[in-house]
C-alpha cells in the first residue's frame, strides 16, 4: 500500500454518525485500502445550499495501492451503497466522500481534481485534516496546511465527538 490519501466524509441525513462509521469501515474493509488515522467528528452548518440540516464531518488518512481514479470509483460506490442521491448541488446527503489529497500529486481531469478544489475555503475540511497531520504541505502551491487554517475567518465547526471517541466506536465495530 504505497500511496497516502486523505478523504473527507460528511452526512446530514438519517443517522449521520452511523453513516460516517460505516463508510470508514467499508473503506478499511476494501482489500486495497487501510485506514491509518481518523479525525474527530465535527458538526457544521451547511454551505452553499443552506436550507438543510447540519452536517457531521470528519477526515481520514488512508494507505492504498489503488490509483486515484480507482479510489474515486470505490468512494462513489460506497456513497451509492449508502443511498447517496445527487439531486441538489451541495444538497442533503446520506454520505459524501471526497478525496482531498493523494500523495503529493496535482491532478486535474473532468472526473477528479486533486487537491480538492474547494477544500481551502472549507473549515469543516481543513480543521479535521489539520488535526490528523499538522505538518501537511499542500502540493499544488507548496504551502503549509497551517497557513490555510490560520486564515479561516469563521471556522463554523463544532466538535461533536472526539477523535478518541470515534476510534473507540470504530474499534467496537469489530475493529478497523
Amino acid at each position: 500500500m504505497e500511496h497516502i490519501s486523505y478523504i473527507a466524509l460528511g452526512s446530514n441525513i438519517g443517522d449521520r454518525f452511523a453513516y460516517l462509521l460505516q463508510a470508514v469501515k467499508a473503506l478499511h474493509d476494501h482489500e486495497c485500502i487501510s485506514v491509518l488515522a481518523t479525525s474527530s467528528v465535527y458538526e457544521t452548518d451547511p454551505v452553499g445550499y443552506v436550507d438543510q440540516d447540519c452536517f457531521l464531518n470528519m477526515v481520514i488518512k488512508v494507505a492504498t495501492s489503488l490509483s486515484p481514479f480507482a479510489l474515486l470509483a470505490v468512494t462513489m460506490d460506497i456513497e451509492k451503497q449508502f443511498g447517496r442521491k445527487r439531486e441538489v448541488r451541495w444538497g442533503p446527503r446520506t454520505l459524501d466522500l471526497d478525496i482531498l489529497l493523494y500523495n503529493h500529486e496535482n491532478i486535474e481531469t473532468e472526473q477528479l481534481i486533486i487537491p480538492h478544489p474547494r477544500m481551502f475555503e472549507r473549515a469543516f475540511v481543513l480543521i479535521p485534516l489539520f488535526e490528523i497531520d499538522e505538518s501537511l504541505i499542500i502540493p499544488s502551491v507548496q504551502r503549509p496546511l497551517r497557513s490555510y487554517v490560520e486564515q479561516l475567518s469563521d471556522k463554523g465547526v463544532r466538535i461533536w465527538k472526539s477523535r478518541e471517541e470515534v476510534e473507540e466506536q470504530l474499534l467496537g465495530k469489530e475493529g478497523i
